[in-house]
């Protein structure tokens, strides 16, 4: 069996973004960069699959050459080789994505494929599903419960409205979005960081796998959210505090 990762790298939510000059994008100086959380997911349910059985897994990630650094943490948790489509910027288009990451993965015959329901940064959640469609696959998102049924079928559980669950039966190949809740990913350990420096990364141009495909989609302008008014703290009894409530929300806020 073969298992392929759709990674992506993406700004730790700790970092605090800036705004480029232009106001199309963002500056990248001085962000930390770290692997999609919902990622690490995908990445250790393949690992959970290949500590029971005979497999390869196989990391996929489009983007600049930093994106090689979460290539290699998938590495240092276990998976065995990386395939880097360099690009000379992250794309924004899920679209340009999707075909990137498809056409990759049509040269290794996967047999089933794992990513993340959606990245943190911009929250699509629309490339795992593009990839699917590319390849003529079923696809399953999000996913917090995952098994086999045999070697050619698997059963997926994901949550609907309401708090009810749906229990999905799928013949492989398939894609699947994992959600949190799925397991909870290791760790790196020394060992592990050591053996990623040596195993395999293979890059690959995004111009050869584009074929001719241009982004439909483009950024028109980016602006972080306007800085909120700073709130007041009533102070005083609870009902001489409860008064004064309600005379700011119904002169001030004009709420009631």
């Amino acid at each position: 069996m073969k298992i392929g990762i759709l990674l992506k790298q993406v700004p730790d939510t700790e970092t605090k973004i800036k705004i480029n000059t232009d106001g199309k994008g963002i500056d990248e100086n001085g962000i930390r960069w770290i692997m999609n959380p919902y990622d690490e997911l995908a990445i250790e349910e393949a690992l959970r699959i290949k500590d029971k059985t005979q497999c390869e897994v196989v990391v996929i990630s489009a983007g600049p050459a930093r994106t090689i650094e979460a290539i290699r943490q998938a590495l240092a948790m276990g998976s065995d080789r990386g395939i880097h489509i360099e690009t000379k910027t992250s794309f924004t288009d899920p679209a340009i994505t999707s075909i990137l990451l498809a056409n990759a993965a049509k040269k290794e015959s996967f047999d089933l494929i794992f990513s993340g329901k959606q990245s943190v940064d911009n929250d699509c959640g629309q490339v795992h599903i593009g990839v699917a469609e590319k390849l003529g696959w079923p696809h399953i998102s999000p996913v917090e419960k995952f098994s086999f049924v045999d070697e050619k079928k698997i059963t997926a559980q994901r949550p609907v409205s309401g708090g009810t669950k749906e229990i999905i039966e799928c013949d492989m190949p398939v894609v699947i979005g994992c959600e949190k809740g799925l397991n909870e990913p290791r760790y790196a350990s020394l060992p592990g960081i050591m053996k990623a420096k040596s195993k395999p990364v293979e890059t690959l141009k995004a111009e050869d796998l584009l074929n001719g495909e241009n982004e439909i989609l483009s950024i028109l302008k980016q602006e972080l959210p306007p800085e909120r008014k700073p709130g007041k703290i009533i102070e005083g009894e609870p009902e001489v505090a409860a008064e004064n409530l309600v005379k700011i929300l119904r002169e001030q806020a004009k709420v009631i």
